[in-house]
């Protein structure tokens, strides 16, 4: 993996642990290979990497959330350590001025999880979860692709206030954008998720987040076109 500069990533309360949780699971996915790599050099810089300065929404935060909601529907998983590494690297890659940023951050893991010895089929598993995060809309039966996608978009169920702050923080990381450029942009994306058959896949995630969500995102949604 490509070296990152120091970050204030080891400011953040939760990372002694993030960093032995990322420890735990790629060592499982290695194997007993013992020659493989240490574990906690790609941890670190994946760290480094999620607490880049530019991001606002798309941080340590973030990974944090969305890790907790994928365990909360491992039920559902067929390979929940894929999912977990998937989580991981979905959002490794992150310009807000990109387009291509689940692209970057799929063949990141395709080089990174292939050099830390994780088996051919797990990895091309990985890379094809992170490039779901594009649309959310993995197809039936995909249930790896349902928890990740599931657990990305648990964030539109937020309480009033989470929510508020949620789509503060997006806009923030677009504050180069000018905001009638914003409203439009910003207003497509909703719709896009609101024309989803249904915004949350596992049986869990619909009962408990599909009617908030929904809620949620037609309100900013209003908003944004007042």
């Amino acid at each position: 993996m490509i070296r990152m500069p120091e970050t204030p990533a080891v400011a953040h309360p939760r990372y002694d642990a993030l960093l032995a949780e990322w420890c735990e699971l790629l060592r499982r996915c290695q194997g007993d290979d013992p020659d493989a790599p240490d574990p906690a050099a790609y941890g670190r810089e994946l760290l480094a990497r999620w607490a880049e300065p530019q991001r606002r929404y798309h941080t340590l935060d973030h990974l944090v959330a969305v890790l907790a909601r994928a365990t909360e529907l491992t039920v559902y998983a067929q390979d929940p350590d894929a999912v977990a590494l998937a989580a991981w690297f979905h959002d490794v890659v992150y310009r807000p001025d990109r387009s291509e940023n689940e692209e970057r951050s799929a063949v990141l893991a395709e080089r990174a999880l292939t050099e830390a010895g994780v088996d051919a089929e797990r990895v091309a598993q990985v890379a094809r979860l992170v490039r779901l995060t594009v649309d959310h809309d993995p197809a039936e039966g995909d249930a790896d692709g349902e928890v990740l996608c599931d657990a990305d978009l648990a964030v539109l169920a937020g309480d009033p206030a989470a929510y508020a702050a949620y789509a503060a923080a997006v806009r923030e990381e677009y504050a180069f954008v000018p905001d009638e450029d914003f409203r439009a942009g910003r207003a497509d994306v909703l719709r896009r998720l609101l024309a989803l058959p249904r915004l949350f896949r596992t049986q869990h995630g619909y009962e408990r987040w599909e009617s908030v969500a929904r809620r949620n995102v037609g309100t900013e949604l209003e908003l944004l076109e007042a």
